[in-house]
C-alpha cells in the first residue's frame, strides 16, 4: 500500500447574509506535519507557512503570475 505524503484538511466558513468574512481554510500537510494553511476569499488568499505567525496577503493577479511562472515558466512582461 502507498502511503500520502501530502494531506488537506478544509474548512468552510460562510457569514450570514453577507459575503465579507467568507473563506475557504485549507490546511496542508505533509508526511503528517502542518507546513502551511491557505485561506481563500473572494478578493484575495492569504497564506501562513509552517508554524510561522504572520499570515500574508497575495492578490488573485499575482498568484496567477506566480502560478505561471512556476508551473510554465512565463513571466508577465
Amino acid at each position: 500500500m502507498v502511503e500520502r505524503k501530502h494531506a488537506v484538511r478544509a474548512e468552510l466558513t460562510v457569514q450570514e447574509l453577507t459575503r465579507a468574512g467568507t473563506s475557504l481554510d485549507l490546511k496542508i500537510y505533509a508526511e503528517g506535519e502542518q507546513i502551511g494553511t491557505l485561506i481563500i476569499g473572494q478578493g484575495s488568499l492569504f497564506w501562513r507557512g509552517g508554524k510561522r505567525q504572520k499570515v500574508k496577503r497575495i492578490d488573485w493577479s499575482s498568484f496567477a503570475e506566480m502560478m505561471n511562472e512556476k508551473v510554465y515558466g512565463e513571466k508577465r512582461v
